[in-house]
């Protein structure tokens, strides 16, 4: 498996908003994304205001593709709009755990 964990800073505010964009990938753009596996977006007890996510994809070739994707930059910028800066992202493979 391939994928990402980021780290991203929410806006005053906007608490809610990147959780319902995230829910919108899940519904709209999963299911379109070949090799796309699922993610998780946690909301850690001591940081207010903060999130990380990981994202999992079959494999590198698959996650490059859903990055180059117009539809994904798209739903990128809506996502942006609700964060103070940029995520900090942490590109990789995933060598152990499991998930389900």
């Amino acid at each position: 498996m391939y994928g990402t964990i980021f780290r991203m800073k929410v806006k005053p505010g906007h608490e809610d908003d990147p959780v319902r964009v995230f829910d919108v990938w899940d519904s709209g753009r999963k299911p379109t994304v070949p090799g796309a596996l699922g993610g998780l977006l946690m909301k850690p007890d001591r940081e207010s205001g903060e999130y990380i996510g990981v994202a999992l994809f079959e494999d590198a070739a698959s996650y490059r593709a859903n990055v180059e994707d117009p539809g994904q930059d798209a739903w990128y910028g809506e996502l942006r709009e609700h964060l103070e800066a940029d995520p900090e992202w942490e590109d990789g493979e995933y060598v152990a755990g499991s998930v389900g």
